[in-house]
């Protein structure tokens, strides 16, 4: 049987790695108390478990996250990962190419927001307002 506390612990080291300890404490505090139960699954099974599956490589799991985000408009979640993506090594050109596949195979609308959001992160263009 595998311990949940464990997964939680090392799901939450995964995610302040990814994200910064800022960024992980915003978004675990969003919802409140409220939302503390929905957090400990994020935390443990989300990146304490499927992120640690040794199936993929850190960068190439960010590039699918950005792919997934990305085809269902899911913007928010898009810019949290594009964040993680780029401290897992992944590059401008890389995300790039996932966005065009996006496009190709989704629609160009999908892509269009998501496109803007990754040339802020990856400091291609300056950040809107």
């Amino acid at each position: 049987m595998v311990d949940v506390s464990d997964l939680h612990a090392r799901g939450l080291r995964r995610r302040r790695k990814m994200f910064g300890e800022a960024d992980v404490a915003k978004r675990m505090a969003a919802a409140g108390d409220f939302g503390t139960p929905l957090q400990d699954i994020i935390n443990a099974y989300v990146y304490g478990d499927v992120w640690e599956r040794s199936g993929l490589s850190d960068p190439i799991r960010s590039l699918v996250m950005l792919g997934i985000t990305a085809a269902s408009g899911k913007t928010a979640e898009f810019r949290v990962h594009a964040k993680g993506a780029r401290a897992n090594g992944c590059t401008a050109a890389q995300v790039q190419d996932v966005l065009l596949l996006v496009a190709m195979y989704c629609g160009v609308p999908a892509a269009i927001e998501t496109s803007k959001i990754a040339a802020e992160v990856f400091g291609e263009v300056a950040a809107e307002g």
